[in-house]
């Protein structure tokens, strides 16, 4: 307020009474968005209050007065007060906050009151310090750190699980007084979820990025079982005994067991004996009852190791007198006749008896028999058994990262480059040496097709271009409006290509000479080139330009959610410049759409930092970006490495996966593994994992496809279904795997690689079926067939797809360009001139979809040489002049359409190309 010290003096006389008391002083107050705050202040006795702010009077119109009489001791109360507005504190430029007092008069002096802050209040949007998700052993420590945005009063922070508030009052194993931070200091299997940070004051609320927590359980083993029984009744044998993964069973992605679930060891049965009767001794002496006997032993042989005993008697009798005898005054053979129907009864009751036993025995012996033969069959199914000793499970062993990411065992070199070199390019562009046409640069069916364009006739141009195609199997032609890898056909037997036409890893670099005419730079199978336009480098001077990617982990690491939308690619010397922009093609994953994504160039400083060149929707003359559904065309004046980064600005961006299945038996012959691999839809993620894969012995199993995993937090399953159930069985007896969504968004261009491995129960089975499904949650989801011969020498051939521009890396002067050098000059001299409508390039420009940042052109010393060189960058692979002949009739420049196919041969050899040149 304004100085009122004139009309507020310091002190009234003195008089009888007390110095004023204050009854309510004025708070500390915050103005929220543009709403005024009120101050308080209340004294006895009191005949004035001012508030004095910032050391100055504020004007007695600005107070509001009230005044009252205290009913006990009769003083005079007065009530005082102010607004403050958002104004006021806004215009405020002083050492300390804005403040403000009241001073209070009685008759005997003036009382002051404490001063009271008056700030602003706010709180920024961003989080200083999002949680990160982690993945923790049970019983292991959780620390999830939180820094609340910047605001005035001071965010309060809370913490949600699964969207419902966390109280570590409730659980003394959760604390969240720490710094914000959210400590679980013993994990348990309830504390996997998601958890979020919540920071709030009196003017908003903000919520920071989930962080899943996971976890996990490592597998333990139970207890042996007891060695089972020989399984061979006689002679050698398998004893074994087993144990399982159950003590405690992995979870949430814990690690299976390491080592042996089942172990054997030879035996040996002694086989039974069966027992024989030795020869019947002599017969005795007569005995006073008119009988002798004889006997005999069962011991040649006696029965052994649980063989039968003897059947029939051992001892013998007969009557010694031929019934002459007399025992108890009566004929002995009245005698003998009951005695020999006593026996015969005898006898026959043991006949019976054996009989029984007999059968007995021989339904036993055929059980056992039947088992043992059944334990043997077992073991011959498992492969241990074959081979004598342990048989082993080829599981998980270590848990890296996400266990559900099974890291290859063999990683090549990615630190070694391998270098095309090519020849300097010093020939005359109207040389009349014509272009040599390899069989692989014609995958055309027979044609020889010329078209004459009547457009260029009226340009006084009379030379023609020459279509040549032969067919050639193993490659397949590729528009420029299709996902690289993408097959359409038929028939995979004609357009399949062995895996050994892959470039390896060491091979990321391309290296040529080139001069005055310009040329091509291509890294094979990988979608990166570079294109050195005519007249870009001075005449009489040759350059060695290289074009290469980097191998090892990229040294950009995107923020938050940003993500690395290609390969960062590399084209040098650095310190040399091009008179006329050069063309970079880098491929991307992402599924344009400016809705969804803010897609930025950066560059790398010789310092190693980042940089962001422009963005990609961004209106600038220093150089200009073409963004194409699966590449980026980049126009450029200096070298240097770059990189594609994208933000997602909605939920709904899509970043473009190629799922691939790869297939090989392990060393066990009864096993066989299946590889799923995610990784970015451009062509050289896809050359790494083949790249890996041929170092394994995989076999690609079916057609890549496309899957659309959008930016919405979800996570990505991966499971085999329909797996014949009695000839095959998935291990470790779980078919499905969850990635967390943050493995696969922010994989940092590492393709994601998930294992599977099936197990045969007989060597019988050599072809395999089933289906490899892959879907984000709530998402997109693709499945793969798979129906193969595990054996090589069955199996059909089924490669990836990809430009056969791995011969020729490097193309100089004429040969490098789809347009004949004589047609382009003549465009350029009819599209550089200005007419009454505008500038013709622009129209050019136009029927090219070329319609943003139109500035960028203007500035070149000739508009139309640049865009024909974007033209060249977007259409290295088909070449299509008909189209361009028809954009350029189009604009309307000549009242003649395209003349019919006609069978003119070509004059000038620098108008001779191939549809296919490149790749």
């Amino acid at each position: 307020g304004n100085d009122n010290s004139e009309a507020l003096p310091e002190s009234i006389p003195s008089a009888p009474g007390t110095l004023p008391h204050f009854m309510e002083e004025p708070d500390d107050a915050y103005i929220i968005k543009s709403n005024p705050i009120v101050l308080r202040c209340k004294a006895m006795p009191a005949m004035q209050i001012f508030f004095k702010c910032n050391g100055e009077w504020v004007h007695q119109n600005e107070h509001v007065s009230e005044e009252s009489m205290d009913e006990t001791t009769g003083l005079k109360v007065r009530e005082v007060f102010i607004n403050v507005t958002r104004q006021q504190v806004e215009d405020f430029h002083g050492p300390e906050d804005y403040w403000c007092q009241c001073v209070a008069w009685s008759h005997l002096g003036t009382s002051k009151s404490r001063k009271a802050s008056v700030r602003i209040a706010y709180l920024r949007k961003n989080f200083e310090q999002d949680p990160q998700g982690k993945e923790v052993p049970i019983e292991g420590m959780i620390v999830l750190h939180c820094r609340p945005p910047e605001g005035v009063p001071a965010a309060e922070v809370e913490w949600l699980k699964n969207e419902e508030p966390i109280d570590s009052n409730l659980d003394e194993n959760i604390d969240t007084r720490a710094d914000h931070n959210l400590i679980i200091r013993q994990a348990r299997l309830s504390d996997s979820g998601n958890y979020t940070c919540m920071a709030a004051n009196i003017v908003a609320k903000r919520r920071s990025m989930s962080a899943t927590v996971v976890v996990y359980v490592n597998g333990g083993w139970s207890s042996w079982t007891e060695w089972s029984n020989c399984n061979a009744r006689c002679g050698r044998g398998w004893q074994k005994r087993s144990r399982t993964c159950t003590n405690p069973a992995p979870l949430n992605g814990g690690a299976f067991c390491e080592g042996m679930s089942v172990q054997k060891i030879t035996c040996t049965s002694l086989c039974p004996v069966d027992g024989n009767w030795e020869v019947w001794s002599e017969w005795s002496v007569c005995s006073p009852e008119c009988e002798h006997l004889r006997v005999r032993e069962c011991i040649a042989p006696p029965p052994r190791n649980g063989g039968k005993y003897c059947e029939g008697l051992s001892q013998e009798s007969e009557n010694c007198t031929e019934g002459l005898c007399i025992q108890d005054k009566k004929p002995l053979h009245e005698i003998k006749s009951q005695n020999i129907e006593t026996a015969s009864d005898i006898a026959l009751y043991s006949g019976l008896g054996a009989a029984v036993i007999a059968v007995a025995v021989l339904v036993v012996g055929v059980t056992l028999y039947r088992r043992s033969q059944s334990e043997y069959g077992v073991d011959v199914i498992d492969s241990s058994a074959l081979t004598g000793g342990f048989q082993t499970f080829n599981f998980k062993t270590v848990r890296q990262g996400n266990s559900l990411l099974l890291n290859s065992s063999m990683q090549p070199d990615l630190t070694v480059s391998r270098t095309y070199s090519g020849p300097i390019c010093l020939q005359d562009p109207m040389d009349k040496e014509l272009m040599t046409e390899s069989s692989l640069f014609n995958p055309l069916s027979d044609i020889k097709v010329k078209v004459q364009s009547s457009f260029m006739v009226s340009l006084g141009v009379t030379e023609r271009a020459e279509y040549h195609g032969k067919a050639h199997s193993g490659t397949f032609p590729h528009g420029n409006n299709r996902a690289f890898g993408t097959i359409q056909a038929r028939n995979k037997a004609t357009y399949i290509q062995n895996l050994s036409s892959i470039s390896t890893r060491s091979e990321l670099k391309t290296t040529a000479i080139f001069g005055h005419l310009g040329g091509r730079l291509v890294v094979p199978n990988t979608g990166v080139s570079l294109l050195i336009p005519h007249g870009a480098i001075p005449e009489e001077s040759s350059w060695e330009i290289y074009l290469a990617i980097t191998q090892k982990e990229s040294s950009l690491q995107p923020e938050g959610t940003d993500v690395l939308l290609g390969p960062e690619v590399t084209c040098g010397p650095s310190d040399f410049s091009v008179s006329t922009p050069f063309a970079l093609t880098i491929p991307h994953c992402a599924e344009v759409n400016s809705e969804h994504w803010n897609i930025h160039l950066k560059k790398r400083t010789q310092q190693g930092k980042w940089e962001e060149v422009m963005s990609v929707e961004e209106e600038t003359t220093s150089c200009y970006c073409l963004l194409d559904p699966y590449a980026c065309h980049i126009l450029l004046n200096s070298f240097g490495t770059y990189a594609l980064i994208g933000e997602p600005i909605s939920d709904c961006a899509v970043r473009q996966l190629k799922v691939a299945v790869f297939g090989c038996l392990s060393c066990n012959s009864l096993d066989y593994n299946l590889r799923v691999y995610c990784m970015d839809n451009t062509p050289c993620a896809f050359q790494e994992v083949v790249s890996d894969e041929r170092l394994q012995g995989g076999q690609l199993l079916e057609e890549p496809k496309l899957l659309h995993f959008k930016g919405n937090t979800f996570s990505l399953q991966i499971s085999v279904l329909d797996i014949p159930p009695f000839l095959w069985r998935i291990k470790p007896f779980t078919a499905c795997q969850e990635v967390p969504f943050s493995r696969v968004w922010c994989s940092s261009q590492k393709p994601l690689h998930c294992a599977f491995s099936l197990e045969r129960y007989t060597p019988a089975t050599t072809q395999l079926s089933c289906k490899i499904c892959v879907r984000q949650v709530k998402g997109h989801e693709q499945i793969l067939q798979i129906q193969t011969s595990i054996l090589e020498n069955e199996r059909e051939t089924i490669a990836f797809f990809a430009h056969d521009d791995s011969n020729f890396p490097a193309q100089m002067g004429p040969k490098a360009f789809k347009i004949p050098y004589s047609i382009r000059q003549r465009i350029c001299a009819t599209f550089d001139t200005p007419n009454a409508k505008g500038k013709d390039w622009q129209m050019l420009a136009q029927k090219n979809s070329i319609n943003r940042n139109l500035s960028y052109f203007a500035t070149q010393s000739s508009p139309s040489a640049v865009i024909l060189d974007l033209w060249e960058a977007r259409h290295q692979h088909d070449g299509d002049l008909d189209s361009l002949a028809c954009a350029l009739e189009e604009i309307g420049r000549t009242h003649s359409k395209i003349s019919d196919i006609t069978e003119t041969e070509i004059e000038e050899p620098d108008f001779n190309y191939s549809r296919q040149n490149g790749l």
